[in-house]
């Protein structure tokens, strides 16, 4: 479907679909805006910077060892060597091609943490030494010419650069690379501090699967007693779950893998619905018809939409965050109708919110549950991902790349 707006809801062959940003600049359509994205900005230094990191060179969704340049620092940009970077289901599809075509080489990656090790003339808040992480996105290129013009919401402006696969002729690579490397390049605005009691290794997770699930929860506004739905209970779903239940909900988690379930239970839900199919058979979920009074879907695959909207009351709230294939998600609309729920859709969080995730957690002893791996596993973990077999989240070692 050519020419679609990035958040826009589109009617397509009877059914509808959701047509959302992705944290893709390679998906031709959805990110109109390759203009801006040939900005230049005066550097502080006029040296390229020497990086190694894992880089996919097709759609195989096989990463190989893979040495590059990234682009010199401006002053408003902080040089971070990485220390972690965790495996989000949105680096596969993006390398496989499942948001659209992509640029290679290209190293995925938008879970980072690590420490400052230059920073630019003109950054202030920052200095070399400090522990900061990066998430989603990377800079805004009108901040070259108006530092001070963004003021939240930075996921929604056509200017912002995203932190891999996005079309940037200031780098030699032609386009950003991201976290699964050795060092990075960011625009100051678009990195966060990492306070000194949360590990790094559990805060890189908190910067894009934490900020997703925690952007819409807070807005919805839970309180204390309210029936809380999560659907699907991977990386980001285990989090919404910790998330809800330390403002006092009661989860009922959804999950199509019954291993699952002591796990989760361990989280704080206090129900697990184990679905046989999400999308085939979802029989289990009509016990809970009409009785949550809020749902987050993090599915990064086809579900029957409609299905689990229903568990939620009417007039309540029900929120998609999973990105699947194509961005899309198919409903029936007379089932939507009938169940009288607002669907709502959100992406991942802006820069306010992804600290706001982070001091949370700190300050409440939320961590994500995850295993460290070293660089040469990350293909395994990758198809551990598909497979539904990561036990949550799968963090890099960033000194083994």
């Amino acid at each position: 479907m050519k020419n679609q707006h990035r958040r826009e809801f589109l009617k397509h062959s009877g059914k509808w679909t959701l047509a959302a940003v992705a944290l893709n600049a390679g998906v031709s359509n959805l990110f109109a805006n390759t203009t801006n994205a040939t900005s230049t900005a005066n550097a502080s230094t006029t040296s390229t910077i020497k990086s190694k990191g894992l880089a996919a060179f097709d759609n195989s969704g096989i990463l190989r060892p893979f040495e590059f340049f990234r682009r010199a620092l401006s002053d408003n940009d902080i040089l971070i060597d990485i220390k972690f970077a965790s495996i989000c289901h949105s680096d596969i599809h993006q390398i496989k091609g499942d948001w659209g075509a992509q640029q290679y080489p290209q190293v995925p990656g938008h879970e980072i943490v690590g420490i400052v090790a230059k920073v630019g003339a003109k950054v202030k808040g920052f200095k070399v030494g400090d522990r900061v992480g990066v998430g989603c996105m990377c800079d805004n290129f009108k901040l070259h010419s108006a530092p001070n013009s963004l003021k939240g919401g930075e996921q929604y402006d056509k200017d912002t650069l995203f932190t891999y696969g996005f079309k940037d002729l200031r780098e030699p690579s032609g386009i950003s690379q991201g976290g699964y490397s050795s060092n990075i390049v960011v625009n100051a605005h678009f990195a966060v501090k990492i306070p000194a009691n949360l590990r790094f290794e559990e805060a890189a997770p908190l910067l894009c699967a934490g900020v997703t699930t925690y952007s819409p929860l807070m807005k919805y506004n839970i309180k204390k007693g309210d029936k809380v739905g999560v659907a699907g209970i991977g990386g980001l779903g285990h989090l919404a779950v910790k998330l809800a239940v330390s403002k006092g909900a009661k989860v009922y988690a959804f999950t199509t893998t019954s291993l699952k379930s002591a796990d989760i239970k361990g989280f704080g839900a206090s129900e697990v619905i184990v679905v046989k199919d999400a999308l085939k058979d979802t029989s289990a979920l009509n016990a809970y018809k009409g009785s949550l009074d809020y749902m987050i879907s993090t599915i990064p695959a086809a579900f029957d939409v409609g299905a689990y909207a229903a568990c939620v009351k009417p007039f309540g709230t029900f929120t998609q965050v999973g990105m699947p294939p194509k961005f899309e998600v198919s409903l029936s609309n007379l089932a939507l109708s009938q169940s009288r729920v607002n669907y709502t859709a959100s992406l991942i969080g802006d820069m306010k919110e992804t600290q706001d995730v982070i001091n949370y957690c700190a300050a409440h002893n939320i961590r994500p549950q995850i295993e460290i791996i070293k660089a040469n596993s990350v293909n395994s973990a990758w198809q551990n991902v598909l497979n539904k077999q990561a036990r949550y989240r799968y963090v890099i070692d960033s000194g083994s790349i």
